[in-house]
């Protein structure tokens, strides 16, 4: 089919800019992909997966912008390039433009009241707009990535001296006062407080909460690096402290990806001495133990019971019966055809990924991941080695274009080249719904099983696909129309991460039988 690449040299745009213009030509007449993105190295790789590399391509720099299209004839792929630059060129609308502060300085002036600066800059301006914010007064909600360990390590030490919270940097969730900041969910207000050094783990856990019906008071993120040592838990010691002097706040939940064992324990012996009780999940730590005031729990949907049952002790999490997981086993192991032997978990949450890798890690062995260090780190990101388990969120992916919450793309290639391997016998994946996410993200997801399962259906396989919803029922996406287009395209939809890879283990398990 006809392609047409075009390279604008040093055009900057942001990636959620650049995911709107992706979307908007792909929707011309003719078109079959359709792709803006910078030239960063990682870019590059994703445009060769779609056949989209060429010499000037390879050779373009990182500041500058590609443009890449293939449709049905010559004069539809002209026509999707104009309509790509056409778009770009266009300059935002706002009739209150001249209105905005330009400075975080001007917006102090405009609004003497405000107390939180939300900044999301590219990383290498991140320190200075921080560090501006934290003199000036100002907590900080730092969404921005790729902020160095010593920049990072500098600006919440200034924050501590100051007095002020930084969430951040790379903080992809937090509930303050009921308001969501980054990627969270509509949850009702209640008596738990959770500080998280985790985005889709504290998503998970404030969902959960809200299903139970317990609610939570505030969920303060820390940034994903706060327990590593060089950082040393400087943001979580911080919100445990608010948390335990907050009126509002009974329980206090701790959650984590993998923390340093030093500075995991620097957290724990402080939590001994909060006066409320305490629930902490560690991802990977083992089995689930009392301390004194401290649960520690496994798993996130763990984490979430223990917590809510503190409050009330009859609550339940409502899961898949026994006889309905037992049937898309069978179902599964029936249609397999021998080749089919592996795993791919392409997950957009971070710790939804590291949930997965460990569980399924001591289920059924050795997973690559991209998380892994060692003889099963993955070395080539863009392609997967038996059990594989990816983190899509991982900043090599996001170098450049939106995170896959927000922009399905790359993900949605990765499930068409997953379909293409003949050895691939269960697709694991998460879909996270609620504020900054993508406004349909289930019609772009089940749209993509479809093409998928086409391809393994030429080639005489079936395609078995688990995907968990993290998510409230009052979302701005629906939960349940999310749950109801999965379901529509033969997706076995779970309510929570862990019960979706206790199904895949118990089915990889059976492929040994």
């Amino acid at each position: 089919m006809p392609s047409r690449i075009v390279i604008r040299p040093r055009e900057y745009h942001d990636s959620v800019r650049l995911m709107r213009a992706s979307e908007t030509i792909r929707h011309e007449a003719g078109v079959t992909e359709a792709m803006t993105m910078m030239a960063t190295a990682n870019n590059k790789k994703i445009l060769a997966t779609s056949g989209l590399l060429s010499e000037d391509v390879q050779a373009a720099n990182p500041d500058d912008l590609i443009i890449a299209v293939t449709a049905n004839t010559e004069d539809a792929a002209d026509r999707a390039i104009g309509a790509a630059q056409d778009f770009l060129s266009r300059k935002t609308q706002n009739s209150q433009q001249a209105l905005l502060p330009r400075s975080i300085e001007a917006a102090c002036t405009l609004r003497p009241d405000i107390s939180l600066a939300c900044i999301s800059v590219p990383g290498t301006y991140a320190f200075r707009e921080v560090k501006r914010a934290l003199e000036l007064g100002l907590n900080v909600f730092l969404f921005s990535d790729n902020v160095s360990r010593d920049d990072e390590r500098q600006l919440k030490e200034l924050a501590g001296q100051r007095n002020r919270l930084l969430m951040g940097p790379d903080c992809g969730t937090a509930l303050i006062n009921g308001v969501g900041l980054g990627f969270a969910n509509a949850v009702k207000p209640g008596r738990v407080g959770i500080v998280g050094a985790s985005g889709t783990g504290t998503q998970e856990i404030s969902s959960l909460l809200d299903w139970l019906g317990t609610g939570v008071s505030h969920a303060i993120g820390t940034g994903g690096r706060d327990l590593q040592h060089q950082i040393g838990g400087l943001t979580m010691l911080q919100g445990l402290s608010l948390l335990n002097a907050d009126a509002d706040t009974d329980v206090i939940v701790v959650t984590s990806k993998p923390p340093h064992p030093e500075i995991a324990d620097r957290i724990s012996a402080f939590c001994e001495r909060l006066n409320k009780p305490v629930i902490i999940n560690f991802v990977g730590q083992s089995g689930t133990e009392e301390k004194g005031n401290i649960t520690f729990t496994r798993t996130l949907a763990e984490t979430a019971v223990a917590a809510a049952r503190i409050l009330n002790p009859n609550c339940h999490l409502s899961q898949l019966s026994a006889p309905e997981q037992d049937s898309f086993i069978a179902r599964a192991k029936a249609a397999r055809q021998p080749s089919q032997r592996y795993l791919r978990g392409l997950y957009a949450g971070g710790t939804l990924c590291y949930e997965a890798l460990f569980f399924l890690r001591d289920h059924v062995g050795g997973i690559y991941s991209n998380l892994e260090h060692g003889p099963f780190e993955l070395t080539d990101l863009f392609a997967s080695r038996e059990n594989t388990v990816i983190d899509l969120g991982d900043d090599a992916y996001t170098e450049g274009r939106a995170h896959p919450m927000i922009d399905p793309t790359v993900r949605n290639q990765r499930i068409l080249t997953e379909a293409r391997d003949p050895e691939v016998a269960l697709l694991l994946m998460d879909l996270v719904i609620g504020y900054g996410a993508h406004e349909n993200p289930a019609a772009q997801l089940a749209e993509t099983i479809v093409k998928a399962r086409e391809i393994t259906r030429a080639d005489g396989r079936e395609l078995p696909v688990i995907v968990t919803i993290c998510g409230t029922r009052n979302d701005i996406q629906n939960y349940a129309k999310q749950a109801e287009q999965l379901r529509a395209a033969n997706i076995l939809v779970t309510g929570n991460n862990a019960e979706a890879v206790m199904i895949a283990s118990r089915y990889l398990e059976t492929l040994h039988d």
